[in-house]
C-alpha cells in the first residue's frame, strides 16, 4: 500500500448534523427582515437541491454559490460580506461541538510511520478554513499530507473526478495501491471502489445505505492498522 486517504465527517471526526437553518435565517433577516421567513425557506430550498445533486450528476459548488443561486430565484443581491457574517457566526456557535476521534492523531500518525502517505478528501460546501481551523486546533493537519475539499472542485464524491485528484494530491499512479476510508456507502464506499481503490467503511447509521460491499468494515480507527498491515 501507498496510501490511505480518509473522509472527514463521521470517519476522522465524530458525526454531527449541522442544521444550516440559523445560518439561513440569520442571513434572511440581515437581507430584509419584511420577507425573513420567505427568504429563509427558499435558501432552505437550495441547499436540499445542491445535496440532491449528490445522487445525479455529482457536481461540487460553495456557500457562496448556494446563497447567490438563492439569491437570483429571489431578486435579492446577496452581498459576500453578509454571507461571511451569517457564516461566521454560524461557525462560532458548532466550534465545541466539532470535534475528532480520540484516536485520529494516533492512528495517522502510525500510518506515517509505516511510510503511507495521507490524505482526506471532502463532500462540503464550507471553504477550507472552516475545516482547517477544527484540524488545525486537535493537531491533525500536520499529520495529514493532502487536504481536499469539494469547495473548491468541480465535483463531489462518488464522482471519478475527485477520487482521481486525491490520488494525485497523495502522489499515487495505482489506485488499487490506496485505501478510502469513510461512512457513507454511496459517496465513499462506491465512489472509492469505482475508482479502483479498496474501500473501508465505518458504519454510520445516521446515512443511507447502498448495496456497494466494501472491502472491510471497522467500528474503531485503530481497526484500520491491521488491515492495512495485512494488506
Amino acid at each position: 500500500m501507498d496510501a490511505v486517504i480518509f473522509d472527514w465527517g463521521g470517519t476522522l471526526s465524530h458525526f454531527v448534523s449541522v442544521e444550516m437553518i440559523d445560518v439561513w435565517c440569520l442571513a434572511a433577516r440581515h437581507l430584509d427582515p419584511d420577507r425573513e421567513e420567505e427568504v429563509t425557506a427558499r435558501l432552505v430550498e437550495v441547499e436540499e437541491r445542491f445535496w440532491a445533486r449528490t445522487a445525479s450528476h455529482q457536481e461540487s459548488g460553495t456557500l457562496a454559490d448556494l446563497v447567490a443561486e438563492a439569491s437570483a430565484e429571489l431578486g435579492l443581491d446577496v452581498a459576500e460580506a453578509v454571507l461571511e457574517e451569517a457564516a461566521v457566526r454560524h461557525l462560532d456557535a458548532w466550534t465545541p461541538h466539532i470535534t475528532h476521534d480520540p484516536d485520529a492523531a494516533e492512528v495517522l500518525a502510525a500510518l506515517r510511520e509505516r511510510g503511507l502517505r495521507i490524505g482526506l478528501l471532502s463532500n462540503t460546501h464550507w471553504p477550507r478554513a472552516f475545516h482547517e481551523r477544527f484540524l488545525e486546533r486537535d493537531g491533525l493537519a500536520e499529520l495529514i499530507d493532502a487536504r481536499l475539499y469539494t469547495s473548491e472542485m468541480t465535483h463531489m464524491k462518488p464522482h471519478p473526478k475527485v477520487f482521481a485528484e486525491a490520488l494525485a494530491a497523495v502522489g499515487v499512479d495505482d489506485p488499487g495501491r490506496t485505501v478510502f476510508v469513510g461512512d457513507r456507502p454511496f459517496d465513499d464506499i462506491h465512489g472509492a471502489k469505482q475508482a479502483g481503490m479498496r474501500a473501508v467503511l465505518r458504519p454510520n447509521p445516521a446515512v443511507p445505505g447502498h448495496p456497494t460491499t466494501p472491502d472491510a468494515v471497522i467500528d474503531r480507527l485503530h481497526q484500520l492498522l491491521d488491515l492495512v498491515d495485512r494488506w
